[in-house]
């Protein structure tokens, strides 16, 4: 097999030891061919500078400003000089064979521009959290994870087209992000990787899932499970993605389903638990839309702060 270079990018907001814990994992992987690039995202209080002496093989860049989970990702594609990506969340621990079949399936399908593994709970290793996924139902606009809490049994244990990619672990090819573009920061947090897929696809490439490579998964170490911060970005950006990439009827559709129905039972479901500060992030993230009526693609923030990062080499 030919063995490109292939670059890891991570982002770590505030739990260098998680970010410690999966850059140690790494050294059970076969593939030879690798580099490391880390991203501190403008931690407040825990950054990630001191992993540089723990791991002097990476590359470590200090954003002065967090310019959320796509913006990280961007400014690591920067520094990046592998022929594929593999974007890792910090909360993720790889297994032995993760890169060698990723990259052994997008060099056999060159129409796939995004490989994603199996993914697996860290907390419970034998159950699926992601086998592919069903693509975003038209009304709630909400997607459906295959074989999600589901014993790993073999399985899923197969390679296949899948309708969305899953931002914990997914690589693709460079010459495929330098063709489309990168990931859009109007997102921030969430939502980013689907909106990427639908780029991907508008241009005729196709997402694909890969069972025969796994990862576990800590999840929502970053933000938080259940945070108010996570609702906000969730809400906010599941009806961005609605105005983005739906057109039509289907687009009607969803967002009268969103803000009529879903929106309302969920601030009510919140208030009823007297989780006030869910209730008002459903609000704000509603709020955000009807204020960005039409929304305006930002310039790329992370290729403006360049120049200004601290790049311990």
């Amino acid at each position: 097999m030919n063995e490109p270079l292939v670059s890891i990018i991570t982002i770590n907001y505030n739990c260098p030891t998680v970010t410690d814990a999966m850059l140690h994992s790494l050294s059970l992987l076969n593939y030879p061919n690798w580099e490391v690039i880390v991203v501190d995202n403008a931690s407040p209080i825990y950054s990630s500078a001191y992993l540089k002496k723990l791991y002097p093989f990476i590359k470590h860049i200090s954003s002065p400003v967090n310019v959320g989970f796509a913006g990280g990702n961007n400014i690591g594609l920067q520094f990046a000089k592998g022929e594929y990506v593999l974007f890792l969340n910090n909360d993720t621990e790889v297994t032995e064979g993760l890169v060698t079949e990723l990259v052994m399936h997008l060099q056999k399908n060159p129409t796939c521009a995004i490989a994603c593994p199996k993914i697996k709970y860290h907390s419970m290793p034998s159950v699926i959290q992601y086998a592919g996924a069903m693509g975003l139902h038209p009304f709630t606009s909400r997607s459906y994870d295959i074989g999600r809490l589901q014993n790993d049994c073999g399985q899923y244990n197969d390679c296949r087209k899948t309708d969305l990619p899953n931002g914990a672990s997914m690589m693709l090819p460079i010459r495929l992000i330098n063709r489309i573009g990168v990931m859009s920061e109007l997102f921030f947090l969430y939502y980013e990787e689907l909106d990427w897929a639908a780029r991907f696809k508008l241009a005729g490439f196709e997402i694909h899932y890969v069972g025969t490579a796994e990862v576990f998964h800590k999840e929502s170490v970053s933000t938080g499970i259940g945070s108010p911060l996570k609702t906000f970005y969730l809400f906010r950006n599941r009806l961005l993605y609605i105005r983005r990439n739906y057109r039509g009827t289907r687009r009607l559709i969803a967002v009268i389903f969103f803000v009529m129905i879903s929106t309302p039972l969920h601030i009510i479901q919140h208030a009823v638990k007297k989780q006030w500060t869910h209730s008002n992030s459903i609000v704000q993230a509603l709020r955000w839309n009807i204020l960005h009526h039409p929304y305006t693609e930002p310039a790329i923030r992370s290729s403006s702060i360049i120049n200004q990062l601290i790049h311990e080499a």
